[in-house]
């Protein structure tokens, strides 16, 4: 019975270390995407329309976020960069959608809302997205298969 216990325990704890330290990875990657798409979304906001200050801040983040996902959070992965990334291209215009309807929506109600207000609405919509980013790239992108 003991040596089922080690064993089970011991075959338990790399799959639950990969998935913890593959969450962790995420969260950080996800924690500094979101601040920089945010700020990156507040300075062009002073001079570009809520839909393309969205779209460019969303573009430069999501390209940064993918390679960085790639390189960390799902290392040793046989996935290579070009796959990557054009699977993170239907990911990016999900998010697009997601956090330009957000902006739009609170444009509609508040029209005069400054740049810095729109952008406490997008942070968490990109947030959301992010959650949504992790399950796909781990379970399609990145998907370990067993042998």
């Amino acid at each position: 019975m003991r040596r089922f216990r080690a064993r089970h325990n011991a075959s338990a704890r790399p799959g639950r270390s990969a998935l913890t330290s593959e969450v962790g990875w995420f969260v950080v990657i996800g924690v500094a995407s979101t601040v920089g798409q945010a700020l990156l979304y507040w300075v062009m906001r002073h001079w570009s329309p809520p839909v393309l200050a969205n779209l460019a801040s969303l573009l430069v983040v999501t390209v940064l976020n993918t390679e960085a996902n790639r390189r960390l959070t799902f290392r040793g992965s046989p996935v290579r960069a070009v796959q990557a990334h054009l699977a993170a291209g239907g990911l990016f215009v999900l998010a697009y959608v997601i956090t330009s309807g957000a902006v739009l929506l609170f444009r509609h109600y508040r029209p005069t809302a400054s740049p810095a207000a729109e952008t406490l609405v997008l942070a968490p919509a990109f947030a959301l997205v992010t959650v949504v980013r992790f399950i796909v790239l781990r379970l399609v992108v990145f998907r370990r298969r067993n042998r």
